[in-house]
Protein backbone atom coordinates (compact mmCIF):
# COMPACT_ATOMS: atom_id res chain seq x y z
CA UNK A 1 0.00 0.00 0.00
CA UNK A 2 1.28 3.78 -0.90
CA UNK A 3 1.82 6.08 2.09
CA UNK A 4 -0.32 8.99 2.17
CA UNK A 5 0.04 12.12 1.47
CA UNK A 6 3.75 13.30 2.85
CA UNK A 7 6.32 16.22 2.28
CA UNK A 8 9.38 14.32 0.83
CA UNK A 9 11.43 15.91 3.40
CA UNK A 10 9.81 15.72 6.09
CA UNK A 11 6.86 17.61 8.11
CA UNK A 12 9.16 20.53 9.23
CA UNK A 13 9.46 23.99 7.41
CA UNK A 14 12.73 22.93 5.19
CA UNK A 15 10.66 19.73 4.14
CA UNK A 16 7.43 22.00 3.10
CA UNK A 17 9.84 24.57 1.32
CA UNK A 18 11.18 21.31 -0.64
CA UNK A 19 8.09 20.15 -1.74
CA UNK A 20 6.81 23.68 -2.75
CA UNK A 21 9.94 23.77 -5.09
CA UNK A 22 9.17 20.39 -6.39
CA UNK A 23 5.48 21.23 -7.19
CA UNK A 24 6.88 24.31 -9.15
CA UNK A 25 9.44 22.30 -10.85
CA UNK A 26 6.30 20.10 -12.06
CA UNK A 27 4.36 23.02 -12.97
CA UNK A 28 7.18 24.98 -15.00
CA UNK A 29 7.90 21.92 -17.13
CA UNK A 30 4.46 21.31 -18.62
CA UNK A 31 3.08 24.71 -18.65
CA UNK A 32 3.88 25.29 -22.45
CA UNK A 33 2.73 22.37 -23.35
CA UNK A 34 -0.70 23.01 -21.48
CA UNK A 35 -1.25 26.88 -22.70
CA UNK A 36 -0.20 26.00 -25.98
CA UNK A 37 -3.55 23.97 -26.31
CA UNK A 38 -5.59 27.15 -26.16
CA UNK A 39 -3.41 29.31 -28.06
CA UNK A 40 -3.79 26.70 -30.62
CA UNK A 41 -7.49 26.57 -30.95
CA UNK A 42 -8.25 29.83 -30.29
CA UNK A 43 -5.96 30.84 -33.14
CA UNK A 44 -7.87 28.49 -35.72
CA UNK A 45 -10.72 29.77 -34.99
CA UNK A 46 -9.75 32.90 -35.20
CA UNK A 47 -10.36 34.23 -31.42
CA UNK A 48 -9.41 37.79 -30.14
CA UNK A 49 -6.17 37.61 -27.75
CA UNK A 50 -8.14 38.64 -24.83
CA UNK A 51 -10.50 35.48 -25.73
CA UNK A 52 -7.77 33.32 -25.98
CA UNK A 53 -6.40 34.48 -22.74
CA UNK A 54 -9.07 34.03 -20.85
CA UNK A 55 -9.32 30.18 -22.47
CA UNK A 56 -5.68 29.71 -20.67
CA UNK A 57 -6.62 30.92 -17.90
CA UNK A 58 -9.86 28.23 -17.66
CA UNK A 59 -7.45 25.76 -19.08
CA UNK A 60 -5.33 26.16 -15.58
CA UNK A 61 -7.42 26.34 -13.78
CA UNK A 62 -9.29 22.69 -14.73
CA UNK A 63 -5.50 21.02 -15.08
CA UNK A 64 -4.81 22.12 -11.32
CA UNK A 65 -8.32 20.50 -10.34
CA UNK A 66 -7.81 17.52 -12.09
CA UNK A 67 -4.29 17.23 -10.88
CA UNK A 68 -5.20 17.22 -7.03
CA UNK A 69 -8.28 14.80 -7.77
CA UNK A 70 -5.28 12.13 -9.54
CA UNK A 71 -2.84 12.53 -6.79
CA UNK A 72 -5.03 12.91 -3.66
CA UNK A 73 -8.47 11.11 -5.27
CA UNK A 74 -11.88 11.45 -3.80
CA UNK A 75 -13.75 8.82 -2.29
CA UNK A 76 -13.01 5.37 -3.85
CA UNK A 77 -14.21 7.08 -7.14
CA UNK A 78 -12.23 9.34 -8.94
CA UNK A 79 -8.10 9.82 -8.96
CA UNK A 80 -5.44 7.68 -9.61
CA UNK A 81 -3.48 8.77 -6.14
CA UNK A 82 -0.43 8.81 -8.14
CA UNK A 83 2.30 11.34 -8.46
CA UNK A 84 0.79 11.97 -11.80
CA UNK A 85 0.16 15.75 -13.18
CA UNK A 86 -2.86 16.44 -15.83
CA UNK A 87 -3.20 18.98 -18.60
CA UNK A 88 -5.14 20.05 -22.00
CA UNK A 89 -4.28 17.12 -24.60
CA UNK A 90 -3.44 17.80 -27.82
CA UNK A 91 -5.74 15.19 -29.02
CA UNK A 92 -8.64 17.25 -28.66
CA UNK A 93 -7.05 20.03 -30.64
CA UNK A 94 -7.92 19.07 -34.15
CA UNK A 95 -11.74 17.51 -33.38
CA UNK A 96 -12.62 21.21 -31.73
CA UNK A 97 -11.34 23.41 -34.18
CA UNK A 98 -13.41 21.04 -37.22
CA UNK A 99 -16.47 20.83 -34.76
CA UNK A 100 -16.46 25.05 -33.77
CA UNK A 101 -15.99 25.57 -37.89
CA UNK A 102 -19.09 23.26 -38.77
CA UNK A 103 -21.19 24.34 -35.49
CA UNK A 104 -20.05 26.85 -33.36
CA UNK A 105 -18.14 27.77 -30.14
CA UNK A 106 -21.58 26.47 -28.02
CA UNK A 107 -21.05 22.96 -29.80
CA UNK A 108 -17.59 22.50 -28.95
CA UNK A 109 -18.00 22.59 -25.22
CA UNK A 110 -21.69 20.62 -25.55
CA UNK A 111 -19.74 18.07 -27.78
CA UNK A 112 -17.46 17.75 -24.67
CA UNK A 113 -19.67 17.62 -21.60
CA UNK A 114 -21.20 14.94 -23.69
CA UNK A 115 -17.46 13.25 -24.30
CA UNK A 116 -16.99 13.25 -20.67
CA UNK A 117 -20.53 11.67 -19.18
CA UNK A 118 -19.56 9.20 -21.95
CA UNK A 119 -16.16 8.68 -20.71
CA UNK A 120 -16.77 8.48 -17.01
CA UNK A 121 -19.48 5.40 -17.53
CA UNK A 122 -16.63 4.09 -20.01
CA UNK A 123 -13.89 4.00 -17.10
CA UNK A 124 -14.58 1.11 -15.23
CA UNK A 125 -15.61 -1.48 -18.55
CA UNK A 126 -12.07 0.59 -20.10
CA UNK A 127 -9.82 -0.49 -16.68
CA UNK A 128 -10.77 -4.01 -17.27
CA UNK A 129 -8.79 -4.56 -20.43
CA UNK A 130 -5.60 -4.24 -18.98
CA UNK A 131 -4.43 -7.79 -20.12
CA UNK A 132 -5.06 -6.70 -23.34
CA UNK A 133 -2.07 -3.82 -22.61
CA UNK A 134 1.17 -6.22 -22.23
CA UNK A 135 4.76 -4.95 -21.77
CA UNK A 136 5.27 -4.71 -25.91
CA UNK A 137 1.63 -2.65 -25.95
CA UNK A 138 2.54 -0.40 -23.39
CA UNK A 139 6.24 -0.30 -24.71
CA UNK A 140 5.80 0.45 -28.10
CA UNK A 141 3.41 3.30 -26.78
CA UNK A 142 5.22 5.07 -24.29
CA UNK A 143 8.06 5.20 -26.69
CA UNK A 144 5.82 6.43 -29.77
CA UNK A 145 5.17 9.34 -27.01
CA UNK A 146 8.40 10.26 -26.20
CA UNK A 147 9.59 10.06 -30.16
CA UNK A 148 6.19 11.95 -30.92
CA UNK A 149 7.18 14.68 -29.02
CA UNK A 150 10.68 15.56 -29.16
CA UNK A 151 9.83 17.19 -32.30
CA UNK A 152 8.00 19.87 -30.27
CA UNK A 153 10.58 20.61 -27.92
CA UNK A 154 13.23 20.97 -30.99
CA UNK A 155 10.51 23.54 -31.87
CA UNK A 156 10.75 25.32 -29.02
CA UNK A 157 14.55 25.48 -28.87
CA UNK A 158 14.72 27.00 -32.14
CA UNK A 159 11.71 28.73 -32.82
CA UNK A 160 10.91 26.71 -35.94
CA UNK A 161 13.79 28.48 -37.74
CA UNK A 162 16.97 26.80 -38.81
CA UNK A 163 19.28 26.26 -35.89
CA UNK A 164 21.38 28.89 -34.71
CA UNK A 165 24.85 29.15 -32.91
CA UNK A 166 23.39 31.00 -29.97
CA UNK A 167 20.37 29.01 -29.49
CA UNK A 168 22.34 25.60 -29.91
CA UNK A 169 24.81 26.69 -27.30
CA UNK A 170 21.90 27.64 -24.30
CA UNK A 171 20.37 24.67 -25.45
CA UNK A 172 23.21 22.21 -25.06
CA UNK A 173 24.89 24.04 -21.71
CA UNK A 174 20.55 23.34 -20.47
CA UNK A 175 21.17 19.58 -21.13
CA UNK A 176 25.03 19.69 -19.69
CA UNK A 177 23.76 21.43 -16.79
CA UNK A 178 21.06 18.59 -15.93
CA UNK A 179 23.10 15.80 -16.40
CA UNK A 180 25.82 16.98 -14.47
CA UNK A 181 23.51 17.57 -11.91
CA UNK A 182 22.11 14.29 -12.16
CA UNK A 183 25.22 12.60 -12.53
CA UNK A 184 27.49 14.50 -9.20
CA UNK A 185 24.83 15.96 -7.17
CA UNK A 186 23.21 14.53 -4.30
CA UNK A 187 19.75 15.28 -2.44
CA UNK A 188 18.12 18.69 -3.33
CA UNK A 189 20.69 19.45 -5.71
CA UNK A 190 19.73 16.21 -8.13
CA UNK A 191 16.15 16.11 -6.91
CA UNK A 192 15.77 20.14 -8.57
CA UNK A 193 17.80 19.47 -11.21
CA UNK A 194 15.69 20.67 -13.99
CA UNK A 195 14.47 23.37 -12.04
CA UNK A 196 17.70 24.58 -11.33
CA UNK A 197 18.78 24.09 -14.96
CA UNK A 198 16.07 26.48 -15.94
CA UNK A 199 16.86 29.28 -13.72
CA UNK A 200 20.10 29.04 -15.46
CA UNK A 201 19.04 28.64 -18.47
CA UNK A 202 17.02 32.08 -18.19
CA UNK A 203 19.31 34.03 -16.81
CA UNK A 204 21.46 33.03 -19.69
CA UNK A 205 18.96 33.69 -22.49
CA UNK A 206 18.78 37.15 -20.69
CA UNK A 207 22.19 38.11 -21.10
CA UNK A 208 21.69 36.56 -24.82
CA UNK A 209 19.10 39.12 -25.74
CA UNK A 210 16.53 36.07 -25.73
CA UNK A 211 13.96 37.12 -23.01
CA UNK A 212 10.69 39.17 -23.36
CA UNK A 213 8.72 40.01 -20.48
CA UNK A 214 6.81 43.36 -22.04
CA UNK A 215 3.45 41.16 -21.75
CA UNK A 216 3.76 41.01 -17.73
CA UNK A 217 2.44 44.43 -17.13
CA UNK A 218 -0.44 44.31 -19.16
CA UNK A 219 -1.50 41.43 -17.18
CA UNK A 220 -4.29 41.57 -14.49
CA UNK A 221 -3.77 40.55 -11.21
CA UNK A 222 -6.68 38.52 -10.85
CA UNK A 223 -9.46 37.15 -12.48
CA UNK A 224 -11.69 33.67 -11.95
CA UNK A 225 -12.60 31.74 -15.82
CA UNK A 226 -16.44 32.66 -16.67
CA UNK A 227 -18.14 29.66 -17.00
CA UNK A 228 -20.34 28.81 -20.08
CA UNK A 229 -18.73 32.00 -21.45
CA UNK A 230 -19.59 31.29 -25.22
CA UNK A 231 -23.18 31.01 -23.86
CA UNK A 232 -25.40 27.79 -23.47
CA UNK A 233 -23.68 24.76 -24.93
CA UNK A 234 -25.35 22.88 -27.58
CA UNK A 235 -25.00 18.87 -28.60
CA UNK A 236 -24.64 17.56 -31.80
CA UNK A 237 -24.52 14.42 -32.13
CA UNK A 238 -21.37 13.96 -34.73
CA UNK A 239 -19.80 16.78 -32.43
CA UNK A 240 -20.52 14.32 -29.12
CA UNK A 241 -19.33 11.56 -31.46
CA UNK A 242 -16.11 13.03 -32.18
CA UNK A 243 -15.04 13.77 -28.71
CA UNK A 244 -15.85 10.85 -27.73
CA UNK A 245 -13.53 9.01 -29.80
CA UNK A 246 -11.11 11.34 -28.56
CA UNK A 247 -12.00 10.53 -24.90
CA UNK A 248 -11.41 6.82 -26.34
CA UNK A 249 -7.33 7.80 -27.41
CA UNK A 250 -7.01 9.91 -24.05
CA UNK A 251 -8.19 7.21 -22.12
CA UNK A 252 -5.39 4.69 -24.07
CA UNK A 253 -2.98 7.58 -23.39
CA UNK A 254 -3.42 7.70 -19.58
CA UNK A 255 -3.32 3.98 -19.11
CA UNK A 256 -0.17 3.80 -20.89
CA UNK A 257 0.69 6.54 -18.43
CA UNK A 258 -0.12 5.24 -15.02
CA UNK A 259 1.18 1.89 -15.80
CA UNK A 260 4.55 3.76 -16.49
CA UNK A 261 4.57 5.54 -13.21
CA UNK A 262 3.78 2.11 -11.24
CA UNK A 263 6.62 0.69 -12.83
CA UNK A 264 8.84 3.48 -11.61
CA UNK A 265 6.77 4.12 -8.00
CA UNK A 266 5.58 0.57 -7.35
CA UNK A 267 2.22 1.26 -6.91
CA UNK A 268 0.04 -1.12 -8.04
CA UNK A 269 -1.76 -0.21 -11.31
CA UNK A 270 -4.60 -2.68 -10.36
CA UNK A 271 -8.12 -2.00 -12.80
CA UNK A 272 -9.86 -0.65 -10.16
CA UNK A 273 -7.39 2.32 -9.72
CA UNK A 274 -6.73 3.08 -13.27
CA UNK A 275 -10.92 3.28 -13.44
CA UNK A 276 -10.65 6.04 -11.22
CA UNK A 277 -8.00 7.78 -12.93
CA UNK A 278 -9.92 7.45 -16.31
CA UNK A 279 -12.83 8.75 -14.60
CA UNK A 280 -10.94 11.97 -13.39
CA UNK A 281 -10.08 12.71 -16.90
CA UNK A 282 -13.91 12.29 -18.06
CA UNK A 283 -14.92 14.93 -15.22
CA UNK A 284 -11.86 16.80 -16.74
CA UNK A 285 -13.45 17.08 -20.19
CA UNK A 286 -17.47 17.86 -18.11
CA UNK A 287 -15.09 20.57 -16.01
CA UNK A 288 -13.79 21.63 -19.41
CA UNK A 289 -16.81 22.15 -21.25
CA UNK A 290 -18.53 24.45 -18.40
CA UNK A 291 -15.30 26.21 -18.03
CA UNK A 292 -14.47 26.66 -21.84
CA UNK A 293 -11.51 24.46 -21.25
CA UNK A 294 -10.00 21.19 -22.95
CA UNK A 295 -10.17 17.56 -21.47
CA UNK A 296 -7.10 16.44 -19.95
CA UNK A 297 -4.54 13.53 -20.03
CA UNK A 298 -1.99 12.80 -17.48
CA UNK A 299 1.39 15.06 -18.63
CA UNK A 300 4.21 12.69 -20.35
CA UNK A 301 7.03 15.19 -19.56
CA UNK A 302 5.54 15.11 -15.48
CA UNK A 303 5.84 11.42 -15.85
CA UNK A 304 9.67 11.34 -17.20
CA UNK A 305 10.34 14.28 -14.27
CA UNK A 306 9.11 11.36 -11.42
CA UNK A 307 11.28 8.52 -13.05
CA UNK A 308 14.32 11.11 -13.37
CA UNK A 309 13.93 12.53 -10.03
CA UNK A 310 12.94 9.73 -8.11
CA UNK A 311 10.66 12.12 -5.98
CA UNK A 312 7.45 10.28 -6.00
CA UNK A 313 5.51 12.29 -3.48
CA UNK A 314 1.55 12.88 -4.00
CA UNK A 315 1.89 16.11 -1.81
CA UNK A 316 4.63 17.22 -4.31
CA UNK A 317 1.85 17.17 -7.32
CA UNK A 318 -1.11 17.91 -5.49
CA UNK A 319 1.07 21.43 -4.35
CA UNK A 320 1.57 21.78 -8.33
CA UNK A 321 -2.15 21.89 -8.70
CA UNK A 322 -2.65 24.08 -6.59
CA UNK A 323 -0.02 26.40 -7.79
CA UNK A 324 -1.93 25.83 -11.18
CA UNK A 325 -5.29 27.36 -9.97
CA UNK A 326 -3.14 29.92 -8.22
CA UNK A 327 -1.91 30.66 -11.92
CA UNK A 328 -5.75 30.67 -13.11
CA UNK A 329 -6.86 33.45 -10.53
CA UNK A 330 -3.57 35.57 -11.35
CA UNK A 331 -3.18 35.65 -14.88
CA UNK A 332 0.17 38.28 -14.16
CA UNK A 333 1.98 35.17 -12.45
CA UNK A 334 0.75 33.01 -15.48
CA UNK A 335 1.94 35.24 -18.01
CA UNK A 336 5.51 35.11 -16.14
CA UNK A 337 5.87 31.39 -16.52
CA UNK A 338 4.62 32.27 -20.16
CA UNK A 339 7.04 34.57 -20.89
CA UNK A 340 10.06 32.46 -20.30
CA UNK A 341 12.21 31.68 -22.77
CA UNK A 342 11.19 29.02 -25.61
CA UNK A 343 14.73 28.06 -25.95
CA UNK A 344 14.86 27.24 -22.32
CA UNK A 345 11.69 25.53 -21.84
CA UNK A 346 12.51 23.32 -25.18
CA UNK A 347 15.97 22.33 -23.68
CA UNK A 348 14.61 21.27 -21.01
CA UNK A 349 11.53 19.26 -22.42
CA UNK A 350 13.84 17.96 -24.73
CA UNK A 351 15.36 15.86 -21.95
CA UNK A 352 12.12 15.02 -20.56
CA UNK A 353 10.56 13.72 -23.43
CA UNK A 354 14.01 11.67 -24.48
CA UNK A 355 13.19 9.93 -21.06
CA UNK A 356 9.59 9.47 -22.19
CA UNK A 357 10.90 7.41 -25.16
CA UNK A 358 13.98 5.50 -23.00
CA UNK A 359 11.03 4.53 -20.19
CA UNK A 360 9.47 2.99 -22.93
CA UNK A 361 12.08 1.12 -24.53
CA UNK A 362 13.01 0.12 -20.79
CA UNK A 363 9.71 -1.62 -20.94
CA UNK A 364 10.13 -3.00 -24.12
CA UNK A 365 13.50 -5.10 -22.92
CA UNK A 366 11.73 -6.71 -20.25
CA UNK A 367 9.20 -7.90 -23.61
CA UNK A 368 9.90 -11.65 -24.67
CA UNK A 369 10.57 -11.87 -28.23
CA UNK A 370 11.63 -15.63 -28.83
CA UNK A 371 9.45 -18.07 -31.25
CA UNK A 372 6.58 -15.39 -30.59
CA UNK A 373 4.89 -12.22 -32.75
CA UNK A 374 5.95 -9.83 -30.44
CA UNK A 375 8.85 -8.51 -32.68
CA UNK A 376 6.74 -7.84 -35.43
CA UNK A 377 3.50 -6.00 -33.49
CA UNK A 378 6.40 -3.48 -31.81
CA UNK A 379 7.56 -2.89 -35.09
CA UNK A 380 4.68 -2.35 -36.94
CA UNK A 381 3.53 0.02 -34.19
CA UNK A 382 6.11 2.17 -34.00
CA UNK A 383 6.36 1.74 -37.71
CA UNK A 384 2.35 3.12 -38.04
CA UNK A 385 3.18 5.99 -35.25
CA UNK A 386 5.95 7.32 -37.45
CA UNK A 387 3.59 7.77 -40.54
CA UNK A 388 1.98 10.94 -39.34
CA UNK A 389 5.27 12.47 -38.33
CA UNK A 390 7.15 11.99 -41.18
CA UNK A 391 3.85 13.03 -43.52
CA UNK A 392 1.64 15.51 -41.42
CA UNK A 393 -0.77 16.24 -43.93
CA UNK A 394 -1.22 11.91 -45.45
CA UNK A 395 -4.71 11.92 -43.39
CA UNK A 396 -5.92 15.47 -44.74
CA UNK A 397 -8.30 14.45 -47.12
CA UNK A 398 -10.31 12.03 -44.91
CA UNK A 399 -13.14 12.42 -42.80
CA UNK A 400 -12.54 14.01 -39.08
CA UNK A 401 -12.95 10.90 -37.43
CA UNK A 402 -10.17 9.13 -39.40
CA UNK A 403 -7.76 12.13 -38.80
CA UNK A 404 -8.20 11.55 -35.20
CA UNK A 405 -7.08 8.44 -34.92
CA UNK A 406 -4.28 8.32 -37.67
CA UNK A 407 -2.97 11.48 -37.49
CA UNK A 408 -2.20 11.32 -34.41
CA UNK A 409 0.96 9.77 -33.81
CA UNK A 410 0.29 8.37 -30.73
CA UNK A 411 -2.84 7.07 -30.73
CA UNK A 412 -1.65 5.36 -34.51
CA UNK A 413 0.89 3.33 -32.82
CA UNK A 414 -1.02 2.65 -29.70
CA UNK A 415 -4.33 1.39 -31.81
CA UNK A 416 -1.87 -0.78 -33.85
CA UNK A 417 0.13 -2.45 -30.93
CA UNK A 418 -3.42 -3.25 -29.54
CA UNK A 419 -5.01 -4.54 -32.95
CA UNK A 420 -2.26 -6.70 -33.63
CA UNK A 421 -1.38 -8.42 -30.03
CA UNK A 422 -5.25 -9.01 -29.38
CA UNK A 423 -4.76 -10.31 -33.18
CA UNK A 424 -1.81 -12.86 -32.95
CA UNK A 425 -2.33 -13.34 -28.77
CA UNK A 426 -5.95 -13.84 -28.72
CA UNK A 427 -7.70 -14.78 -30.99
CA UNK A 428 -8.19 -18.12 -31.94
CA UNK A 429 -5.94 -20.24 -34.72
CA UNK A 430 -4.35 -23.17 -35.66
CA UNK A 431 -1.97 -24.02 -33.62
CA UNK A 432 1.73 -23.49 -34.98
CA UNK A 433 5.00 -25.34 -34.10
CA UNK A 434 8.09 -22.90 -34.46
CA UNK A 435 11.61 -24.44 -35.29
CA UNK A 436 14.08 -23.99 -32.62
CA UNK A 437 15.93 -20.20 -32.71
CA UNK A 438 18.88 -20.32 -34.37
CA UNK A 439 20.18 -17.01 -32.88
CA UNK A 440 23.02 -18.06 -31.05
CA UNK A 441 22.72 -14.82 -28.50
CA UNK A 442 18.80 -16.19 -27.94
CA UNK A 443 20.31 -19.58 -27.16
CA UNK A 444 22.63 -18.69 -24.64
CA UNK A 445 20.01 -16.35 -22.85
CA UNK A 446 17.58 -19.23 -23.06
CA UNK A 447 20.44 -21.46 -20.91
CA UNK A 448 21.06 -18.47 -18.67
Amino acid sequence: MHKLLTSPAGSGLAGWWRTGVFGAQHVIVMYTGCVTVPLVFGAALGLDKQTIGLLVNADLLIAGIVTIIQAAGVGKFLGARMPVVAGASFTAVTPMILIGQEYGLNAVYGSMIGAGVFAILMAVPFSKLLRFFPPAVRGAAVTMIGLSLIGKAVSMIFDDEPADGARLSLALGIVVVVVALMRYGNGFLRQAAVLIALVLGTVAAAFMSLTDFTGVGDAAWFGIPEPFFFGAPTFPLAGIISMSIVMIVIFIESTAYMMAISETTGIDADPPRIARGLAADGVSAVLAGAWTSFPDTIFAQNVSLVRLTRVTSRTVVVVAGAILIVLAVIPKLGETIASLPGAVIGSVSLVMFATVAGTGISTLSKVDYRNNDNLLIVSLALGAGMIPIVSKDIYSNFPPEVQIIFGNAISSAVITAFVLNLFFHHLPRRRRTDPPTTDPIADKEAVA
